[in-house]
């Protein structure tokens, strides 16, 4: 993007233009992660359709090389392990970099900070300050041609910004459905383009509540389910953050951390690895997968603890209690795909990983040590990461000559707001927990007319 941002505006749409043209769809095939079976992508196939129990999908992609392209592509400099058919303009993707202030803090010798968000010092111009960015330009470049489906995310936050953002500036028509406790996380640079519109589920709800919410308004044919973790786009965009860590490497890390609300973000991680191992240049070991969630909502590190495919059972209040007591409620999601085969828990088991718990004390003075030694703020849930990554030091469990890879999945909100006045998204409709489904999608329909 440094070429890019030297150049005139006309040239700059002009080399944009170029690029955007110079891309054709991904070549891959879908692979029914239980059973092996190959298919084809007819459009926007989430499920196996043949499968008889739950299986994620995978893309196997034509390319079997790891070969990335300029900065220039933003995002799209991965397309060929992207199921995508266009490019988007603006996106950008993860930076990694080799840390020294917070690997000298902390006793590592090979510590890498793959950072997505808005870090300039560093070439991280993401605007939503978010790795959920990686999501929305891969999913929506993954948009059948001529698609007038509604496409519909239900999100705690980060998820909804990203889309908005991405949804907007490519005119292409979202609902959003979010927690209305959660309604601060939608600030942007200047007003959304009318395509996108939010709903949000009353005060004291939950994630969960935003996504029950959001399967009413799917009922019709009108709109389209994003798919979360089943869609092959949203996990192979997070899938960027270690393509960018291997790239600057040059060989697979040995641990991997992130802090984890449904666990997409660390299966696309492990499934990026595979990919990497079968290319053959870059190691053939599975980077160790150390997950964090921020404590009292724990659901995958309890389920973990007892080695349980299944998630524990979680009282509904006491899970909403929970999510509010959270500092990090982007980790409040009540239906990770864990147990799903090809879900959290394989990953975790195919690659020696575990599952940690970090408090919001913790987080918050991770968050302080991470601003001190590498000089940029971070997100909440970053700050989770890199708590666990510091307990995981002192216990032993990672040695100081490991190479590991901290995966900061949000930071830069403080510096990008600087000087800027920012708009807030607001809700159309706020809903009730105990909507039923008619007077929602009701409701909804008429917000688009």
């Amino acid at each position: 993007m440094a070429l890019i941002n030297r150049l005139s505006r006309h040239s700059r749409f002009v080399l944009r233009d170029t690029i955007m043209e110079s891309l054709k769809a991904t070549a891959y095939r879908l692979k029914n992660v239980a059973t092996g079976r190959l298919f084809d992508d007819s459009g926007w196939i989430i499920d196996d359709p043949q499968a008889e129990k739950p299986s994620l999908v995978r893309a196997e992609y034509a390319q079997k090389q790891f070969a990335p392209k300029d900065a220039s592509y933003g995002i799209y400099r991965f397309a060929d392990w992207l199921p995508v058919r266009r490019m988007l303009a603006g996106s950008c993707a993860p930076v990694t970099y080799r840390s020294e202030g917070l690997a000298r803090a902390l006793g590592l010798k090979n510590l890498y900070i793959t950072f997505s968000g808005y870090f300039p010092e560093i070439g991280a111009r993401m605007s939503t300050c978010s790795f959920k960015e990686t999501e929305a330009y891969s999913v929506c470049g993954r948009l059948p041609e001529g698609n007038d489906r509604i496409l519909v995310v239900a999100s705690a936050g980060n998820t909804a910004r990203a889309f908005a953002k991405v949804c907007s500036e490519n005119k292409i028509p979202l609902l959003l459905s979010v927690p209305e406790d959660n309604l601060d996380a939608l600030w942007f640079e200047q007003p959304l383009n009318d395509c996108v519109k939010l709903i949000a589920a009353q005060k004291g709800g939950d994630y969960f509540d935003a996504i029950r919410i959001s399967n009413m308004v799917l009922s019709s044919p009108r709109f389209l389910a994003e798919g979360g973790a089943k869609n092959i786009a949203r996990r192979d965009g997070m899938s960027t953050t270690v393509l960018s860590a291997v790239d600057h490497i040059g060989r697979i890390p040995d641990f991997y951390f992130q802090a984890v609300g449904s666990g997409t973000g660390a299966i696309a991680a492990w499934e990026a690895n595979l990919r990497l191992i079968e290319d053959g240049r870059f190691g053939t070991h599975k980077m160790r997968l150390m997950v964090s969630q921020n404590t009292p909502f724990l659901p995958m590190y309890k389920a973990w603890q007892a080695d349980s495919r299944a998630l524990l059972p979680y009282d509904d209040d006491q899970a909403r209690r929970d999510a509010e007591t959270i500092q990090a409620k982007v980790l409040s999601n009540r239906q990770p795909p864990y147990g799903i085969a090809g879900g959290l828990y394989d990953a975790l088991k195919d690659t020696r990983g575990d599952v940690l718990q970090v408090t919001n004390r913790e987080l918050m003075a991770a968050q302080a040590l991470f601003k001190e030694t590498e000089g940029i703020d971070i997100y909440s849930a970053a700050g989770v990461a890199v708590s666990s990554l510091e307990a995981s030091v002192k216990a032993g469990t990672v040695p100081a000559d490991a190479l590991v890879m901290l995966n900061i999945t949000g930071g830069g909100e403080q510096r990008f707001k600087q000087d800027k006045k920012l708009w807030n998204l607001k809700p159309s409709v706020v809903f009730p927990l105990d909507v039923t489904p008619e007077k929602a999608l009701a409701d909804v329909n008429a917000l688009f007319v």
